[in-house]
């Protein structure tokens, strides 16, 4: 099988909540997402996709991955998409760095290999665990009371995680904190992620006054020498993420102790190839895993439950389901939320079909 033509279709996720805010006062009204379709010699078709959070998240902007697939894609013409190893290997030796870029490359050629295989990608992953994926949602950052509405209203709807967004001003987020612990259940729980936003210090103080709440503490700092000092300075459950970026910084992280959970972003760290390296790392050293990607619509979403559902279920901590906070499908066959929980489907591939009605003009075409 060769891979004959790569194109690229954007397409904009507005939010049903009309925006989502985290530290640092960022925010994001619509997401520009991308969809990349991989077409083979044999009549097979693959998709995947890339979102990333704004521009001022991670080292990734929307339009430099229609960009860098101008780049990329001409490289991969006539390449075997099943040969992910190599396809990789491929990759970074044309295009330095870029993980985002080649990240939706290479889901789309898992949809081809489990296409090709009549395999869910759960089961070319390493097999599905349990019936269920528990989803976290994330809170967008508000005042303390309406946080804490909001976290009641989605624990209505059968969640019982939530990720809430803090990393500003630190007496308030002490308040955030407290205001959202105070309506859940002995058995929810909540992580307090502060997406690098606080100073050490700020952290510090944020950390001493939340010791005595059930309360995971995530990412609180911008570098990870900053957030090692404060993990060394609690004892409240630690959660990296932005600095986990790849695999010798997640040794690193083992190796100093610095975390009890680490997120696993798929276009973070290039695709579901090295994810999935990163990730069964983790099941030896017995890391929980947040398993998810910066965001997305439903190809995204399929991607993460694949992931997810095909890691043991004792690490794994959580995911989201990013195609419940939009209000556009961009693929059919995605799974859906219920009542806190989702499932990877059990079609070949990732399960999806692009919705083409909703996508945007086609940004990148190469082939043959």
């Amino acid at each position: 099988m060769k891979i004959v033509r790569i194109f690229a279709h954007r397409v904009d996720l507005p939010l049903k909540e009309g925006s989502y805010k985290w530290s640092g006062g960022k925010s994001v009204q619509v997401f520009d997402s991308t969809v990349v379709g991989v077409e083979t010699d044999q009549g097979l078709c693959g998709y995947g996709e890339v979102c990333p959070l704004g521009p001022a998240y991670l080292p990734a902007y929307a339009t430099g991955v229609r960009a860098g697939l101008l780049e990329l894609a001409p490289h991969l013409i006539g390449w075997d998409p099943l040969e992910l190893g190599k396809l990789n290997q491929q990759m970074d030796l044309c295009l330095k760095g870029h993980p985002y870029v080649k990240s939706a490359i290479d889901m789309a050629c898992w949809d081809l290999l489990g296409k090709a295989s009549g395999l869910p990608v759960c089961c070319l992953l390493g097999g599905r665990y349990g019936e269920n994926i528990t989803l976290y949602r994330a809170i967008s950052q508000q005042p303390p009371d309406e946080m804490a509405e909001n976290v009641l209203q989605y624990r209505d709807q059968g969640y019982t995680r939530f990720q809430l967004k803090v990393g500003g001003d630190p007496d308030e987020d002490i308040d955030r904190i407290h205001a959202a612990r105070s309506v859940l259940r002995p058995q929810d729980k909540l992580v307090a992620d502060a997406n690098t936003g606080w100073t050490q210090h700020e952290a510090m103080r944020v950390v001493r006054a939340v010791r005595k709440l059930d309360v995971y503490i995530e990412q609180p700092c911008a570098t990870y020498r900053e957030c090692l000092s404060v993990r060394r300075h609690t004892d409240l459950p630690f959660v990296l993420d932005e600095n986990i970026d790849g695999l010798e910084m997640l040794q690193q992280a083992y190796a100093d102790g610095a975390m009890d959970v680490v997120n696993l972003k798929i276009s973070k760290l290039g695709g579901l190839t090295k994810t999935r390296q990163l990730r069964d790392l983790c099941v030896s050293l017995g890391i929980a895993m947040t398993l998810e990607d910066s965001w997305g619509g439903d190809i995204t979403t399929a991607a993460i439950a694949h992931l997810a559902h095909s890691t043991p279920e004792a690490l794994r901590f959580t995911s989201t389901d990013f195609n419940s906070y939009g209000t556009v499908c961009n693929a059919s066959g995605a799974p859906q939320r219920a009542n806190g929980y989702m499932q990877a489907s059990t079609l070949p591939g990732l399960g999806v079909e692009p919705n083409w009605e909703v996508l945007g003009e086609r940004m990148v075409d190469c082939g043959e």
